[in-house]
């Protein structure tokens, strides 16, 4: 998991051999610059260019009409290859039919493309892993029974955010049946508590009740929502399931402003530089650190393996509710304050001096 950067360029360079650069062309769209793993993406992505691959990087702005001209507009440039990380899944299939038309390969990124048979791989994370990776932290320092859970979930429209929740509700759930956890803010998630599995159907109704859209500002609302409706013995010690962290960030500010609230206990993924910090400071208990050198690297090598007339290495499948997307997946590492300098510092991931009180 310790992946330097000598590394991966090494991986980058050795994946090239034996193709014409010029002859080939990649488009890689992503679905906003508003959030730092995003950018981190894009810079990543140049080691193409600086192999001597033409790319073009796009961006949707959380549009999926954006989207799918991005993706008219890499096509109209010749692009063999598109690299894409779908802002709706569901409304992406449109823009992955016409890159299909015009004998394009299309690799999802991160987030699946759903309904449609016309993705031919999917380079991701375990995210059923990252959820239970939040699901197990809980448990882990839960204490007795009754303790508060806050649920907190992404958008309806990113099929990752379903994978995230039903992997922590495979630890939860066991957890809420047997009073260890009560969960306070979906009346959803206490009338299916004695249900192990559940169905799209049913993760989506708790998801409604309980998403943040992967938007901070409505992550705020609604832990201040769930805190203002809330009974002083619903807070106290309490532990939160949050999505990410910059949703993290924004919950766990609300619930350290409230005056019951005694300890709270949150988790997170991406590890960016700012929940890093506030992972040293105490203010956020752990986040799942998905190295997206690793999955860059993953999804470059599917491309080149595409464009030298190959098909890419699969190490799974998922299902898009059209067909079963070949897919490799990306190791994940928790993150706490006992091990973040070696897994973030160490690791190469980040440098030392962004941080401080770093021990």
């Amino acid at each position: 998991m310790k992946m330097s950067h000598v590394l991966l360029s090494a991986l980058f360079c050795s994946a090239f051999v034996g193709v014409k650069a010029a002859d080939v062309a990649v488009g890689i769209v992503l679905p906003t610059k508003d959030e730092p793993r995003w950018i981190q993406d894009e810079l990543r992505f140049q080691a193409l260019k600086a192999a001597g691959y033409n790319i073009e990087i796009l961006f949707s702005q959380g549009d999926s009409a954006k989207e799918k001209s991005n993706v008219e507009a890499l096509i109209s440039k010749g692009a063999k290859v598109i690299v894409m990380c779908p802002q709706d899944g569901l409304a992406a299939a449109a823009a992955a039919d016409e890159a299909h038309k015009a004998g394009v390969k299309v690799i999802s990124y991160d987030r699946l493309i759903m309904g449609t048979p016309n993705v031919d791989f999917y380079v991701t994370f375990d995210s059923i892993q990252v959820g239970a990776a939040w699901g197990k932290f809980l448990e882990e320092n839960a204490k007795g029974k009754g303790n508060n859970l806050y649920l907190y979930a992404g958008a309806a429209s990113d099929n990752n955010a379903f994978l995230f929740f039903q992997g922590a509700w495979s630890v939860l759930q066991p957890k809420i049946a047997d009073g260890t956890f009560v969960v306070k803010n979906s009346s959803e998630a206490v009338a299916l508590k004695g249900k192990a599995k559940l169905d799209r159907a049913e993760e989506a109704k708790i998801i409604g009740q309980v998403t943040t859209n992967w938007n901070f500002s409505d992550a705020k609302s609604k832990a201040e929502a769930n805190l203002t409706s809330a009974k002083k013995a619903d807070k106290g010690n309490v532990y939160i399931c949050a999505p990410n962290d910059g949703t993290a960030r924004a919950i766990a500010d609300v619930f350290a402003s409230d005056k019951d609230v005694s300890k709270y206990y949150i988790t997170g993924q991406d590890a960016e530089k700012a929940s890093i910090q506030y992972i040293i400071d105490g203010k956020q208990s752990m986040t799942v650190l998905k190295d997206t050198r690793s999955l860059v690297a993953d999804a470059i090598t599917a491309a080149v393996a595409y464009m030298k007339g190959g098909t890419p290495k699969a190490t799974g499948s998922f299902d898009n509710g059209k067909e079963k997307v070949p897919s490799q997946l990306t190791a994940i590492v928790t993150v706490t304050q006992k091990n973040v300098k070696a897994a973030i510092v160490d690791s190469g991931y980040y440098k030392a001096e962004e941080f401080k009180n770093l021990k």
